[in-house]
């Protein structure tokens, strides 16, 4: 898993965060810090499928175990777009992961390379 993150000046966001093969297995803690989502932007071009991308306020996540708070589709072959622009609270952490199904027990990856991008403060 290639993940990068971006500090930014406030006041919409201080960080960006990019996982360029967002799958089953959860990134964790991924800013290493609590904070607010503000924009979410799922690559799924490699993909003829759906996928799903799910947030959860936790510092150690488990796909297909751990509740997510947010699950956001992104049709195959596509790029799709969120915008929160209050911002989605997370008290805890930020973790994500990226399955096939929105069924909280999906465990099942992506055939290909998913990017996923986000904005927090």
């Amino acid at each position: 898993m290639a993940l990068s993150v971006t500090n930014q000046s406030t006041p919409l966001g201080s960080r960006i965060v990019q996982d360029t093969n967002a799958n089953a297995t959860a990134a964790d803690n991924t800013t290493g810090t609590t904070g607010s989502l503000y924009y979410v932007e799922i690559d799924n071009t490699g993909n003829a499928g759906a996928v799903y991308a799910k947030f959860a306020d936790s510092t150690n996540a488990t796909g297909g175990t751990t509740a997510a708070d947010i699950c956001l589709l992104a049709d195959g072959s596509k790029t799709t777009r969120y915008v929160f622009p209050n911002g989605v609270s997370f008290g805890t952490g930020f973790s994500h992961w990226c399955v096939t199904a929105a069924a909280e027990s999906s465990v099942a990856s992506p055939g290909s390379a998913v990017t996923l991008r986000y904005v927090t403060s």
